[in-house]
């Protein structure tokens, strides 16, 4: 049994009519093509922060624990991330991507403006409110985006589709981010103010990012309802919730996700101080510098493999690839990216290329989670939109969850200890997969099978 897509398309045709081109044989929906460079770009500015703004917020703010007033301040943020990244699905479907993605970036710049001000200010509750309210930016642009893409891509070709968003979600947060930030930084005379600096330059590449989707993406679905035309606005924003609470295996799903990529947003919080913190206060003898190239190659393997896994996904199957690729081997990339860079000598150079191939191991293995954004519509075809709400929702919270692990298990067990929490989550999403059961068609040359996925 197979489920057909909002827009189907016979062999040879494009999604939304014409014949196909390269973009689409690859996977990228050829009429949403200047959309994946938007997102690439605009989420290179949302990223080039991501990985001093911890250290930042502490150096401004100071008081008695620095480090946790950040963690917590970016924990709040990442609610508003959890939040906005639901509201991004439900509220495409009431309103068409198109508009999201438009809040989207006005909130972004507005409060990112406000954030700034208020770390000039030193005020701390100015600065929790700015970044708080800055965190509904992000997720309402990127996520509207993926709910586009999965009501035109064809269902069969679903999983290669969301692998090439997370080819440039990935590359903008926190790859090319950080890459731009590594010469940003010392470009305007470096430290505090080259950071500051960097943070404000930011804000144009985000407007960049957002012109490029917007007048170059005009596909239909982007600027109508997605949902029922029966349906009442209070329905559409709350589906995904009632069909959370009505489908164990959207629930499983769900939680899986939100697994997925917590421990790259609290690596975020933690890493800093010790790959660039000096020995003498515990950290391991490297620079910034060399912090921000090893984020950049880090997340480099993860942008090569989401397309390879989202492509192997739909040959061997979502569930499988998931399981195996994504959870046991994020798990064990995790522990090496951890563990390797205390074995090799503080600060030397061959011990840096050998810890930055250690976390490479992580990076790429968390491509294998790209499947998901297949496996949720698949689960409840008929509420495609609710569970897209819900994925979205999962991608936004794995911001929260992964600082909150950081906020709860640092003050007693150290950074050592949140590392162990997060691979305890990956031994829960790892006995979850075994209740997604999802029927997935399947390309074999041009004969489409159906497949039931069962664990």
């Amino acid at each position: 049994m197979t489920f057909p897509s909002t827009t189907s398309s016979s062999a040879g045709t494009a999604p939304g009519g014409g014949r196909e081109t390269f973009l689409d044989r690859l996977g990228i929906p050829h009429v949403l093509r200047w959309g994946f460079l938007g997102v690439l770009v605009f989420m290179t500015g949302n990223g080039v922060e991501s990985n001093f703004v911890s250290p930042h917020i502490a150096t401004t703010l100071g008081g008695d624990d620095p480090t946790a007033l950040a963690a917590t301040i970016i924990a709040c943020y990442s609610a508003a991330v959890l939040v906005g990244s639901y509201l991004a699905g439900a509220l495409s479907d009431l309103w068409g991507p198109r508009r999201v993605m438009a809040i989207g970036v006005a909130v972004w710049v507005v409060f990112e403006l406000a954030f700034l001000g208020s770390l000039q200010l030193g005020s701390t509750p100015l600065v929790f409110l700015s970044y708080f309210f800055r965190g509904f930016g992000f997720p309402l642009f990127a996520f509207a985006f993926l709910v586009w893409i999965n009501h035109v891509v064809d269902k069969e070709r679903n999983g290669t589709a969301v692998g090439w968003f997370y080819v440039m979600f990935t590359g903008g947060l926190p790859t090319l981010g950080a890459l731009v930030a590594r010469f940003m930084i010392p470009g305007f005379g470096g430290g505090y103010l080259g950071e500051t600096w960097a943070m404000l330059a930011s804000t144009v590449i985000v407007i960049a990012g957002f012109l490029i989707a917007w007048f170059g993406v005009h596909e239909e679905h982007g600027s109508r309802r997605l949902a029922p035309a029966g349906e009442s606005s209070a329905g559409v924003v709350l589906a995904g919730v009632r069909l959370t609470f009505t489908n164990r295996r959207i629930a499983m799903g769900f939680l899986t996700r939100l697994i997925n990529t917590a421990p790259e947003f609290g690596m975020f919080i933690i890493l800093p101080n010790v790959i660039a913190g000096s020995v003498a206060d515990g950290g391991l003898g490297w620079s910034q510098s060399q912090w921000l190239l090893m984020t950049t190659i880090v997340y480099a393997g993860n942008i090569l493999f989401n397309a390879a896994f989202g492509a192997l996904g739909d040959r061997v199957g979502w569930v499988t690839t998931v399981r195996w690729f994504g959870i046991v081997g994020s798990a064990i990339g995790l522990l090496l990216w951890w563990y390797v860079p205390h074995m090799v000598p503080a600060g030397s150079d061959w011990g840096f290329a050998v810890a930055v191939a250690a976390g490479t191991v992580f990076g790429i293995m968390l491509a294998g989670f790209v499947p998901l954004g297949a496996i949720m519509p698949a689960i409840a075809p008929e509420e495609k939109g609710a569970a897209m709400a819900m994925y979205t929702t999962a991608a936004g919270g794995a911001t929260f969850l992964g600082s909150s692990v950081v906020a709860i298990v640092f003050p007693f067990a150290g950074n050592v200890g949140v590392v162990w929490a997060f691979v305890l989550l990956y031994a829960c999403a790892f006995v979850m997969t075994f209740f997604l059961k999802v029927h997935q068609p399947r390309l074999h040359g041009p004969v489409l099978e159906s497949a039931d996925e069962a664990a």
